[in-house]
């Protein structure tokens, strides 16, 4: 990656990056080395980002399009723990305990990722005090992301899981609209049954009874629209 040069002269990536929390604190000087480390790769739709085995070796920054974070189940199954788009990080959980995750990232769309290896890490991250303090920080709101998705998924009821489960993806994806907030991922129904661990009919059925009740719509380019009826029917959940 090219230097940074001045903050009024950052573009593209190392503007992305500067936005960061955990790039924010980095002197000039040791952003513009962690940059030059940065491996940048491009990644197809539906192709693998990296496996299980891989995931104690490099923190990666998504430069552009979405992955999903899967755990592989038999006869080709998936169950959804997370997504991430531009400017979400990940990875760093393994780098801290050298013990790789239970999951795989596929890319959702054309993405570009950038990998920022384990010794990058422990130099330019880990000796930061500041920096630290964001890492604490994230690693705080994974948990707390975390617990609300179990939540979900162990609610007895379908319509229940899909429910919070959209409500959750609306609180970090979410685009406020005239017409209420549009979650800004384009998800298949077999995407939401996997997150919401629910067969892909019972998604179709249950999206279809709640945009039927004016709760959400479907848009013409696969994102889903809620609208203000289903954030007051989720202080009933």
């Amino acid at each position: 990656m090219k230097k940074s040069g001045t903050e009024g002269e950052l573009t593209g990536h190392a503007r992305l990056l500067r936005s960061i929390a955990l790039f924010s604190h980095l002197d000039e000087g040791e952003f513009d080395e962690v940059q030059r480390r940065i491996l940048e790769k491009k990644f197809h739709k539906n192709q693998i980002v990296l496996l299980e085995e891989d995931t104690a070796n490099f923190m990666y920054v998504v430069f552009s399009g979405k992955v999903r974070v899967v755990h592989l189940g038999g006869e080709g199954t998936e169950r959804i723990l997370a997504l991430h788009k531009r400017g979400d990080v990940f990875g760093e959980m393994a780098l801290l305990d050298a013990k790789t995750a239970p999951a795989t990232v596929i890319a959702m769309e054309d993405t570009e990722i950038g990998l920022i290896s384990k010794e990058t890490f422990d130099t330019f991250f880990l000796g930061n005090d500041k920096v630290l303090l964001q890492l604490v920080a994230m690693l705080c709101q994974r948990l707390r992301e975390a617990q609300l998705v179990l939540k979900a998924i162990t609610l007895p009821d379908a319509e229940q899981r899909l429910r919070s489960i959209l409500n959750h993806l609306s609180l970090l994806h979410g685009v406020p609209d005239s017409r209420g907030v549009v979650i800004a991922l384009r998800l298949t129904h077999k995407e939401l049954a996997g997150y919401t661990s629910v067969s892909r009919e019972t998604v179709t059925r249950l999206l279809q009874r709640l945009t039927q009740e004016g709760d959400l719509e479907m848009l013409q380019n696969r994102t889903i629209l809620l609208k203000p009826g289903f954030k007051r029917k989720m202080q009933f959940l």
